[in-house]
């Protein structure tokens, strides 16, 4: 699945809307705010995290796991994401800052942690098995990671929505405009299990 496909179209898809906020108790157009902050979120922590050697090896043979992850069919994956296994990403790919941003997001769209959470624990698989078929599909190598990220992020910074801009908000613990300080050591030890 096309990452932009599944940030503009999928999360503007009223059925999935429906599926994802019928398994948490929230409302489609709270969903579809989540998503389109929590997504980009998301991928700017990848990218972040790939950005040095470590991160970028680490996140490569994550998505390895994860190559043969059938995200085409949005619907088949939601009924089968194992979310206990989304919220261990999100512990990594957070570096353990996982309730801050939740928090964040849970004041910005509305909703309860609970369901914020429980919504980040569906599209986290959702974006590791979209970026993992990327990977696959244009045999990127682990030096190549950096770039495909660093690709997406710049598409994502393009794009009419500027939800990036809320994206870095989320992540700048400390307020001072800038993510690079808050996120320094967030990665250590991505996907290890």
């Amino acid at each position: 699945m096309d990452i932009f496909k599944l940030l503009n179209e999928q999360m503007n898809d009223r059925e999935t809307l429906d599926k994802l906020g019928g398994s948490v108790g929230a409302a489609p157009d709270q969903v579809q705010q989540l998503a389109q902050i929590g997504l980009p979120a998301l991928l700017q922590a990848l990218g972040r995290n790939a950005a040095t050697s470590e991160g970028a090896a680490s996140l490569s043979s994550a998505l390895d796991q994860h190559q043969d992850d059938d995200v085409d069919d949005l619907d088949g994956f939601l009924n089968n994401v194992d979310r206990e296994d989304g919220a261990k990403m999100l512990q990594h790919i957070f570096g353990g800052n996982n309730a801050r941003v939740e928090n964040k997001l849970a004041q910005k769209t509305g909703m309860e942690m609970n369901q914020v959470s429980g919504l980040m624990a569906q599209l986290a698989p959702l974006l590791l098995g979209a970026l993992a078929q990327q990977k696959k599909q244009q045999n990127v190598d682990q030096s190549g990671i950096t770039d495909m990220l660093g690709g997406l992020l710049q598409q994502s910074a393009g794009s009419k929505n500027n939800f990036m801009n809320m994206a870095m908000e989320l992540l700048d613990a400390d307020n001072d405009g800038s993510i690079m300080d808050d996120l320094g050591g967030m990665f250590k030890g991505f996907m290890k299990r």
